[in-house]
């Protein structure tokens, strides 16, 4: 949250079930076979169903306050169960922003303070670092001490990070780099043209100035300021640089710790999107970093292994030479700080979006690397569930999009030896924080399915490791959490289990002050209110287990629904689309047209899906940022958006003008050059340094303000234009979303539902899931890449494809071996058969070139599915032949 949640990709793979050792491992060092039984680990589920969850603070009393992204801090009560909300805190909560991080004092027990990081709600564009005293479950207001102020932008989208640590006393807080990655051009953010600095990271990231893209380091003091500690990157009286940086030239350090002995701090960032050559293929890679100093880290210039990016002239469009990892210069005219910067440090563990030949374990996909705690197992001397010796030394590293946990081998001087996973069988939804408690426990914090959502898979999942009778572990099933009163609800323990063979089971449900034995029950909830459900496991041993689930009974959420009969997965050149918007509501008999948020928008290459339907509400995704744009000008001054003043109402000239197709370059003309006489006599200054681009957003912007709000038609028949002679990379996105008025005590409820379109091409190492091996784009493979290794038996998936009104399936193959049966399959490697072809065998010396073109027909295909595509030759073994991509076609588009 992609940033905050700007993780890159909405691509989701299957974490590895084995371990593999990269590097030889010291004899010292514990063996495969050492390993501890996975089954000796049980997990817990306390909480469940929050609401966008960024970090967690355990208190001493094992309670936990919990930070939602939209502004919520949550209780979690660790001898009730019960979950509630202490406060609300007023955010901005677009492109990725919100409440974002939250840590306890070191000495939390005595002074009862706690901290959060968050995006202040208002025009004022910052984040503040504040602290509060937090008594009981109260949070008190008049407490608030803020120590830090960070400027950021909000015109454009992301990076955020916010997540907050101690580590002896001193307090560590990570900031995303805040800048604008649109229209990069395939490069990183180095725009120095006029009027670009905030789609120039070396005014953020690299320059020593500015917090953001930085690891900052401070010691809270008790009056709410703070100190600069020794050993930070400059020195302290702020003359080369902000004093409290600690590392510099970082993206998106969305999670960091430090190691609690050797003090190095760890951190995952989360990497560009670029067409960069690079070792690992694109030069596109999340790191993993490790700092035993302070230093510079190498964003924007660097990556990886130190591998160096073109220096990008924006305006001529050319590569020149990159960079000197050792003495690198930040000469950009946005930069406020130092232009010398220290030497470049390379990533301690880097990987792209294809398969890593370095780090093969990381799998392959979309990518959002987090670093988790260092372990040792003297540090926790009489905690009854701490891990096993296995793991002393070893960093646990994690992946918000992969859904994977590695426990990564150090040597003695902190080198990397190998990497292994942890507890595959959790199958953690993106997960978003790591912490081991002082009993040992680890918890994570799990994000869930949806993003910017309230999510049913969300919440905070403890792990216990015990030698002897093992804990059972308590699992709740439920359908709706949300409803009106009165409502019956189905609670399910079935899913729970116990490792111990032979352990009889016993179930209880505390609703309330009501306890109900059962493993499953029904339960009506009479009257509306938030009400805890807690369900207690025990084992005939004594061993427990606990899971809660929230119910919020009293407002029924409204439902929103789009219904078409044109594709909902695909765009083709002036395809037909039509929609229909559909929104009822049980408490709201009543719905207001102008509640509803609609729009349909074309997202060109560089925009970012996910800030853009965390941060907008229907027609303004496309004009949010400009309208930032224009607040920050001083059109303002003459200009208001409904009424006269020195000038026209913006909404007058958008009357206008409606209807003219040339108003838009007319408009944008006339905010650059000045002018007057249209209006009245009072002359129209000019704005001569602003580039062209961000005239004609101005225009559009401007023009749109004629219709009403809301007032993106419910209803409409169109044909798809927009994308054509703007590349393959945009999507079209529909939206809509209705929040309701609350009902019964129960806060006003929000439902969003849209349709994202892309482009029919589908390159086949974009697999969600699958066995088959991926070349990565060379020289020697023309820059193509592409999937290889395909033997009998191997297949790839790929999520959620509406076939409908699709046709074939035209398939670029290579006939590069034994040749075979490409299978066109639904819901399964053995679900529905819908099609099949033969593609012969045979033979190139060339990888470069032969490749061809067939035709994969749909039969009897409709509808949303998971599709596989499985290949087969039962009677010759070795690889079969190569696959550079896919395209759908449609009833009428014969091709890409």
């Amino acid at each position: 949250m992609g940033g905050g949640l700007c993780l890159a990709s909405v691509t989701r793979h299957d974490k590895p079930l084995f371990r593999q050792v990269e590097h030889p491992v010291p004899m010292h060092m514990a063996s495969i076979s050492d390993g501890p039984d996975s089954s000796r680990f049980t997990y817990t589920k306390l909480v469940s169903g929050l609401d966008e969850p960024m970090e967690m603070a355990i208190l001493p009393n094992y309670d936990m306050v919990i930070a939602e992204r939209k502004g919520a801090v949550r209780y979690f009560n660790n001898t009730t169960k019960e979950l509630s909300t202490i406060a609300q805190f007023n955010v901005f909560s677009g492109i990725e922003d919100g409440l974002l991080g939250v840590a306890a004092d070191p000495d939390f027990k005595n002074n009862n303070w706690i901290y959060f990081y968050y995006g202040v709600g208002g025009e004022k564009s910052v984040s503040q670092l504040a602290r509060f005293e937090l008594k009981g479950q109260k949070l008190v207001q008049d407490s608030k001490k803020v120590l830090l102020e960070v400027p950021t932008q909000r015109k454009y989208c992301c990076h955020s990070a916010g997540y907050l640590t101690f580590s002896g006393g001193l307090l560590h807080l990570s900031i995303g780099d805040n800048t604008n990655a649109e229209e990069i051009e395939g490069h990183t953010p180095i725009d120095e043209r006029p009027g670009r600095a905030l789609s120039d990271d070396q005014a953020a990231t690299a320059n020593s100035n500015d917090y953001r893209g930085k690891i900052l380091r401070i010691k809270p003091e008790a009056d709410g300021t703070y100190t600069i500690p020794d050993g930070n990157l400059f020195p302290k009286d702020g003359s080369q640089g902000k004093p409290e940086i600690y590392a510099m030239g970082v993206r998106n350090p969305f999670r960091i710790s430090v190691d609690p002995k050797t003090k190095y701090v760890y951190w995952g960032d989360v990497g560009p999107d670029t067409e960069v050559p690079g070792s690992e293929g694109k030069m596109s890679y999340d790191e993993i970093n490790q700092a035993r100093k302070p230093g510079f880290f190498g964003y924007p210039y660097f990556l990886g292994d130190n591998e160096v990016f073109p220096d990008y002239d924006f305006a001529t469009k050319k590569e020149g030479p990159g960079k000197d990892p050792q003495k690198p210069v930040n000469d950009s005219p946005n930069n406020t700080g130092i232009r010398e910067l220290p030497a470049a440090q390379p990533a301690f563990i880097w990987y792209g979006k294809g398969p890593s030949r370095k780090y093969p374990l990381v799998g392959k996909g979309g990518a959002s690397a987090m670093a988790g705690p260092v372990y040792y197992s003297d540090l926790y001397p009489n905690a009854p569930y701490k891990l096993p010796a296995y793991y002393n030394g070893k960093l646990f590293i994690f992946e918000w999009i992969r859904k994977w946990i590695m426990a990564v081998t150090m040597d003695a001087n902190g080198n990397y030896v190998s990497m292994e996973p942890f507890l595959p069988q959790l199958k953690v939804v993106a997960p978003m924080d790591m912490q081991i408690a002082p009993d040992g426990a680890v918890y994570l914090l799990a994000y869930g399915t949806n993003w910017f959502a309230r999510n049913t898979d969300s919440g905070i999942i403890r792990i216990e490791y015990a030698e002897g009778n093992r804990n059972p572990v308590a699992a709740v099933s439920t359908g709706k959490t949300i409803a009106a009163a009165p409502f019956t609800a189905v609670l399910s323990a079935k899913g729970s289990k116990d490792y111990d063979a032979g352990d009889k089971l016993s179930y209880e449900w505390k609703i309330g002050t009501k306890k109900i034995p059962g493993e499953e029950i029904k339960h009506t909830f009479t009257k509306p209110g938030v009400y805890n459900v807690v369900l207690t496991v025990t084992d005939q041993n004594g061993g427990k287990g606990t899971a809660t689930t929230e119910f919020k009974i009293g407002n029924t959420p409204p439902d929103v629904r789009i219904t078409t009969k044109a594709n909902r997965s695909f765009y083709w050149d002036n395809a037909s689309f039509d929609y229909n918007i559909q929104v009822t509501d049980k408490e709201d008999r009543q719905i207001p047209r102008e509640k509803i948020h609609a729009g349909f928008n074309y997202l060109a290459f560089g925009k970012d899906l996910a800030g853009a339907l965390s941060g907008s509400e229907g027609e303004s995704i496309t004009y949010a940022a400009t309208a930032k744009l224009y607040a920050s000008l001083d059109c303002k001054a003459c200009h208001t958006i409904e009424t006269k003043s020195i000038g026209p109402a913006l909404k007058d000239i958008s009357k206008k003008y409606a209807g003219n197709a040339g108003a838009g370059d007319m408009l944008a003309r006339k905010i650059v050059t000045g002018g007057s006489g249209n209006w009245g006599s009072y002359p129209m200054p000019p704005h001569a340094d602003l580039p062209e681009k961000d005239a004609k957003e101005l225009a559009g912007y401007i023009l749109s303000l004629s219709r009403k709000a809301g007032q993106t038609p419910l209803s409409a028949r169109m044909k798809l234009t927009e994308h054509i002679g703007k590349g393959n990379d945009g999507a079209y996105v529909l939206q809509a979303s209705y929040t309701d008025n609350g009902a019964n005590g129960i806060e006003p409820q929000k439902t969003a539902s849209h349709i994202v379109l892309r482009n029919p091409l589908i390159q086949m190492e974009d697999y969600q899931e699958g066995n088959v091996g991926v070349v990565i784009a060379t020289q020697n493979t023309g820059y193509v890449s592409y999937i290889a290794n395909i033997t009998t038996g191997k297949y790839a998936r790929f999520d959620q494809i509406d076939l409908s009104h699709i046709k074939n399936i035209r398939l670029r193959i290579q006939e590069h071996g034994a040749g075979g049966t490409i299978e066109l399959r639904q819901d399964g490697r053995e679900g529905q058969l819908l099609s099949k072809i033969d593609v012969p065998g045979g033979h190139l010396n060339d990888l470069k070139t032969g490749w061809k073109e067939v035709l994969l027909p749909v039969n009897g295909g409709t509808g949303v599915h998971n599709l596989y595509l499985v290949f087969r030759n039962e009677k010759l073994k070795g690889p079969m032949f190569h696959i550079d991509w896919m395209y759908f076609e449609n009833d009428f588009n014969p091709g890409p």
